[in-house]
């Protein structure tokens, strides 16, 4: 589907361009049946609870049924949120999907005793029951909760901090109709003369526009706006921050940091390790800028002219069905296996909903649950190889997920998000490797390594710039040291001339972006975008040129899920993420490109 095409309605959309979820329910009155009988059955969790020290047998019963409840309550859910995001406008589906999510909230309440009924075993107790055979298959589990034992409080503390979780939201929640609902971007007038409303959507877009003007006036009226408001965002933010320090020391944490790697067993030092090999990889950055400003011809580089396309004129049409094919190719390294399944997967057993249609949510996801195919959703162009991209990378996420529930019982097959971008952002890396080996014309070639750069740049370098702003800001709260306007835009600040560094002329009002970030309310949690693209690139490379073992170890790893954490399942891969060494290897690939493409575009 190109750009001219209107959206059709859900009705109008063919079969073969839909998923298939009849594999989930075959009909909507099935779904409710299952409802109804689980909105009966949640109060069975009630017949537990104060019964989990008495004996493993015991223990053991409990667990057992909330593992089977959460796997059909998963399955619930799963065709309730995807029917709804089909068509949003559809009644039914809205009213579905508020259902699953009711059901979700009273088996959250009802099962809540669990955890703290198990943290309250006595310790001597707890070793007997973890090495009965009752409670084999359910050790790691066990141990996983068990971990939080410090950090768990008295019943009545633990409830209190519960009772104050909606208010603890009020900061993000406020940060969010600010950003989105209250904030007035202004409007801009484009190349042709025409008045254009800015947007959240749209910015980005105009940051990439070939007259300098537009994108010169884009950016400054974005930030005016932020200025005018400055002084909320800094405080909401700041409120968040002290709100997380509320919580890590309540919980007994050393810092927000610690609390905030804790729930996947992550090392500081591998937090610190990518901040301190970015920091020893910044002259590659840059060259680049320096290169850019060669090639736009400009006297001074601004942030503005740093989105804008090296290479103008690039037409671009794939049909969903050559993206598919081109994909198949590119991930023959991964074996027939892979690639069959794979194939099978984006066509004929239909885990896509390809195109636009009237009423669907937008972007791209993976989904799908134990007891179903994976589920993408995308949103097609013909014109756009971003597209392309997109479904390599949800294909990636959707054969993680299918190997791990194949290979993994229910407990232990979802992996966490800290490895969760490593299976979607390896195939990316195939498909540049496919594209770029093939005859392409100077421009294309030029296009897909400044695509590859840009990828480095916003995932690996700004996330880290990201990270470390925040590591540096929760470090000043918890150092007792004020958080102010002024003291969040001088930190930004610095970090944007460290970042950056001499070729770019950084606009007074650029470290306003620090608070235009919806990520800091969910902090430590961007670092994982870097690290994954480092585990990814290192993997790619290695099954690349490794053989049959490296491949087996790769595969290895997308069939383990959750069994094991994520530090020890990309070791097992390969990968040691407490080493400096993946990140390293990323970043000399950065240099690379960079190198690439001087050599590409310096005059004959």
């Amino acid at each position: 589907m190109d750009a001219k095409t209107k959206n059709p309605t859900r009705d109008e959309v063919s079969i073969e361009s839909q998923w298939d979820l009849t594999g989930l329910y075959a009909s909507n009155d099935l779904w409710a049946s299952d409802l109804s009988a689980l909105a009966v059955e949640v109060a069975t969790y009630a017949s537990f609870a104060g019964t989990l020290a008495e004996s493993a047998r015991k223990l053991k019963v409990c667990l057992e049924f909330d593992m089977n409840f959460s796997r059909r309550l998963e399955k619930l859910y799963t065709f309730a949120h995807l029917k709804n995001d089909e068509d949003k406008t559809n009644d039914l589906y809205q009213t579905n999907f508020e259902k699953a999510m009711m059901l979700v909230h009273d088996k959250s309440k009802a099962s809540s005793f669990i955890r703290s009924e198990i943290m309250a075993i006595p310790e001597d107790m707890m070793d007997a029951f973890l090495n009965h055979e009752e409670l084999e298959f359910y050790r790691f589990h066990l141990e996983q909760i068990l971990r939080y034992r410090e950090h768990t409080l008295s019943e009545k503390e633990e409830a209190l901090l519960a009772a104050s979780g909606e208010m603890g939201r009020t900061m993000r929640d406020a940060f969010d109709m600010l950003d989105n609902a209250d904030l007035q971007l202004g409007t801009i007038e484009d190349e042709n003369g025409e008045t254009v409303s800015l947007t959240h959507g749209n910015f980005q877009s105009l940051l990439q526009n070939y007259d300098r003007e537009v994108r010169q006036s884009a950016f400054q009226t974005y930030y005016k706006a932020y200025e005018s408001h400055q002084y909320t965002y800094s405080t909401l933010l700041a409120g968040s921050i002290k709100k997380d320090l509320f919580y890590s020391r309540a919980k007994n944490f050393s810092s927000y940091r610690a609390k905030a790697l804790f729930s996947e067993n992550i090392s500081v030092e591998v937090y610190d390790n990518l901040i301190d090999s970015v920091h020893q990889n910044l002259d590659p950055l840059y060259k680049y800028f320096g290169l850019r400003k060669r090639l736009l011809k400009l006297d001074a580089l601004h942030m503005y002219d740093c989105s804008v396309p090296l290479v103008e004129g690039i037409k671009w049409h794939m049909p969903f069905e050559q993206a598919v094919e081109e994909i198949r190719t590119a991930l023959k390294p991964l074996g027939e296996e892979y690639v069959e399944q794979v194939t099978r997967g984006l066509t004929g057993d239909r885990w896509t909903d390809r195109y636009e249609n009237q009423g669907k949510r937008s972007g791209a996801y993976s989904s799908g649950c134990y007891d179903s195919n994976p589920f993408i959703l995308m949103n097609y162009r013909e014109d756009n190889i971003n597209s392309v991209y997109t479904l390599a990378h949800e294909a990636g996420h959707s054969m993680h997920s299918l190997y791990s529930r194949k290979n993994q019982p229910y407990l232990y097959s979802d992996y966490t998000i800290f490895v969760a971008e490593v299976a979607s952002t390896f195939n990316e890396a195939l498909l540049t490797r496919h594209f770029l080996s093939q005859d392409i014309a100077p421009d294309m070639r030029i296009y897909l390594i400044c695509r590859e750069i840009d990828n480095f740049r916003g995932t690996l370098y700004r996330q880290t710039m990201f990270a470390e702003f925040e590591h540096q800001v929760y470090k000043a709260a918890e150092g007792n040291e004020p958080l102010t306007l002024d003291s969040f835009k001088k930190i930004y600040k610095e970090l944007l001339e460290l970042y950056f560094g001499p070729e770019v002329v950084l606009d007074d009002c650029l470290p306003l972006e620090c608070f235009r970030i919806p990520h800091f309310y969910f902090s430590f949690y961007v670092y994982k975008y870097a690290t994954g693209i480092s585990a990814a690139y290192a993997l790619a490379d290695r099954v690349h040129s490794g053989g049959e073992a490296a491949l087996n170890d790769y595969l290895l790893f997308l069939k383990s899920g959750g069994s094991k954490y994520p530090i020890d399942l990309l070791k097992s891969a390969g990968v040691d993420m407490l080493s400096p060494e993946p990140v390293r290897t990323a970043l000399a690939k950065f240099s690379n490109l960079v190198d690439e493409l001087e050599q590409l575009t310096s005059n004959p």
